[in-house]
């Protein structure tokens, strides 16, 4: 369920997705970011985690550009997470892939993200809420590879999550 869609384009981007993160972030909330600097259109997540530990972010952020939670070491990073935060609110922070009209789309949605899911991997849900970022079209010909994502287009949308993020608490 969607709480909230806005293009990273809009004008007040930011400002919604603000105002509905001031709903859902309390003291409890720890942040997972996924992917991996490997891969331009997976590193939306690494990056937003690098962003909100560079800005002394107040809450627990995990996955970052130097320490990514990625399908390698997904089930032991959630799992020592999980052991430390066990009363957490966890907002899960991913890339994914949509339909083309849905390109730099930034989602918050009720409930968990499905990492690697567009890529074709069965990995563990994670997240009471998700922030997905729309980097690419899901094409079913060529789904285990981002087809041309320029670094700039990620950079952004990191940027707009982070802010939004830092700007809600």
């Amino acid at each position: 369920m969607y709480l909230a869609k806005a293009n990273y384009k809009e004008e007040d981007v930011i400002h919604v997705l603000t105002e509905l993160l001031k709903t859902i972030i309390k003291d409890n909330t720890v942040i997972i970011c996924i992917g991996t600097d490997r891969c331009i259109g997976d590193s939306l997540g690494p990056l937003v985690g690098t962003m909100l530990k560079n800005s002394d972010y107040k809450y627990p952020v995990y996955g970052t550009l130097d320490k990514p939670i990625h399908a390698l070491n997904i089930y032991e990073s959630l799992s020592d997470i999980q052991k430390k935060h066990p009363d957490a609110i966890f907002i899960a922070i991913d890339a994914c892939l949509g339909e083309k009209s849905n390109i730099g789309n930034i989602q918050i949605r009720e409930g968990p993200i499905h990492p690697g899911k567009g890529v074709g991997k069965i990995l563990p849900k994670i997240g009471n809420y998700s922030i997905v970022a729309i980097v690419d079209e899901i094409n079913e010909d060529s789904k285990f590879t981002f087809s041309n994502i320029r670094l700039n287009f990620i950079i952004e949308m990191s940027e707009i999550i982070a802010t939004s993020i830092i700007l809600a608490t």
